[in-house]
């Protein structure tokens, strides 16, 4: 069986043999009429055209050489004949060209006897010459491994892969304009950061060389949305990457795409009303249905249906539904031994805050049982410190929850910065106690809020996550191009 060194020295001879004839095989301009998709879409028998792709497929027959080639918008049939293109420019062409190599052609539109579009060839020359072969045809890349690391070959060789990417990018556009056309203006914010705030997670760290500062990548894009808003805008969105420095598996990786908008002069149902909107036009007008077979947060498969009128349950009335057990007004020594009940840590007990520990409870008890779009709302205030707090303890929040994994996450943001200082600070307290999953005090956040914000409701959402349900994939990797792996050795 030949080496893969070996295919790749041999490709690297016909690199040599294309110079050496005059043939650049890596040429700086190329000439083509039409794409592929134009082509077929307007065939027309007889015309004089000049194509551009690459070759994946080759199947010589004595003086024909049939092949298939794709430039991206479509696959084509290409034809070399002996007694057209001349006897010299045939046999070089056998002898240089291999699958995987990018090609140029001229030539006239014809049907074969099967009534296939093709194009005759009078005239050809490589474009961009390929060293290594591509994987089987038929097989692609079986290794989901090497399915990541090589997402290059996955989408060249997998039309599922390519599609799925394609949709992804639909998914985005199609978001954009549904909130172009609710009024909101597109902006950005910077990803270096000299404080992260917005979210729990801890951070990755990094250094600003020239200013000789410390720098961490951001984890929301919560904080400096509000900021603008603070300046007169009335309602902004951003479509960035975020990076939280924690675990990983397929529902979670440590850099993904999110969502964040922010509207002034609404309340939380207005942002509830959008938000199943918005995701059912996604539904319908990109991928064309409303159910969707996915797998849940335990790995078994589960229809979800999102052609409905999607449930609002509190927080509270879930866990009691599902332990037997209501959080409201608990108390320490109770929140504690239902969350050991539940298999929490004994040893981290202590310096874990009530709310995180009532969300421990509620994922492990409730969340994975929901499986169709409901809303959960009224979450324990300490765990929404940048909401309005209720006078019951809860935050005025909403959490869209599909198959057992949060979707969205939905505000009334909290526009007080003397009461959102004291959250903040309480935060903080908690962090020096232990509790890593607390939010840092950020006091040019609370400055700006000084100045005034303007009442808002606010949303988040995790891009890759909408992806995978609407394409019905179970990891988070699949739906971006370039995951993190670990170092091969």
């Amino acid at each position: 069986m030949t080496s893969l060194e070996e295919i790749r020295q041999t490709r690297l001879e016909k690199k040599d043999k294309l110079e050496k004839n005059g043939m650049n095989p890596y040429p700086i301009d190329v000439d083509f009429s039409h794409s592929l998709k134009e082509v077929i879409e307007k065939f027309e028998e007889g015309l004089e055209i000049k194509l551009v792709g690459r070759i994946m497929s080759l199947r010589p027959q004595g003086a024909l050489v049939f092949f298939n080639f794709s430039d991206g918008t479509e696959v084509f049939q290409g034809l070399l004949k002996k007694d057209v293109i001349g006897e010299k420019d045939f046999a070089f062409f056998e002898e240089v060209v291999d699958i995987g190599d990018f090609i140029e052609v001229s030539g006239k539109l014809f049907l074969t006897k099967k009534e296939q579009q093709s194009i005759e060839i009078s005239a050809w020359r490589i474009i961009s010459k390929s060293l290594r072969p591509l994987p089987e045809k038929w097989h692609g890349l079986q290794d989901i491994e090497q399915k990541y690391r090589k997402r290059y070959l996955d989408i060249l060789m997998d039309k599922e892969t390519f599609d799925l990417f394609k949709t992804r990018t639909k998914i985005i556009s199609k978001i954009r304009e549904i909130l172009n056309n609710e009024g909101f203006m597109e902006v950005e914010t910077p990803i270096l950061q000299n404080q992260a705030s917005g979210a729990m997670a801890d951070t990755f760290k990094t250094h600003h060389n020239d200013y000789d500062i410390d720098m961490v990548l951001r984890i929301s894009l919560e904080a400096e949305l509000k900021m603008i808003m603070g300046g007169g805008y009335p309602a902004v969105y951003e479509i960035g990457k975020n990076f939280r420095n924690e675990g990983s598996d397929s529902t979670h990786m440590q850099e993904f795409t999110m969502l964040e908008w922010y509207k002034a002069y609404k309340n939380l149902g207005y942002n509830l009303e959008l938000t199943e909107r918005m995701i059912k036009i996604i539904a319908k007008d990109i991928i064309g249905k409303m159910q969707f077979k996915i797998k849940d947060s335990n790995d078994n498969e589960v229809e979800v249906d999102l052609d409905t009128k999607w449930k609002k349950i509190r927080f509270n009335d879930l866990v009691k539904e599902n332990t037997g057990w209501n959080p409201k007004g608990a108390s320490r020594k109770e929140i504690e031994e239902n969350a050991l009940k539940l298999g929490f840590d004994k040893k981290e007990i202590a310096n874990i805050s009530d709310g995180n520990l009532l969300d421990f409870i509620f994922k492990k008890s409730s969340r994975n049982k929901i499986i169709n779009p409901t809303f959960v709302t009224h979450y324990p205030g300490s765990l929404k410190p940048l909401a309005i707090q209720n006078e019951d303890g809860t935050a005025e929040v909403a959490q869209l929850i599909i198959a057992g994994a949060e979707i969205t996450n939905q505000y009334a943001e909290l526009v007080d910065p003397v009461i959102q200082k004291e959250l903040l600070e309480k935060q903080a307290e908690l962090k020096k106690s232990g509790d890593r999953e607390t939010m840092d005090l950020n006091n040019e956040f609370i400055e700006a809020m000084e100045y005034g914000m303007p009442p808002m409701t606010g949303f988040g959402m995790g891009i890759d996550r909408l992806v995978a349900i609407l394409t019905e994939k179970s990891n988070l990797r699949d739906t971006v191009f370039f995951p993190i792996m670990r170092l091969k050795e």
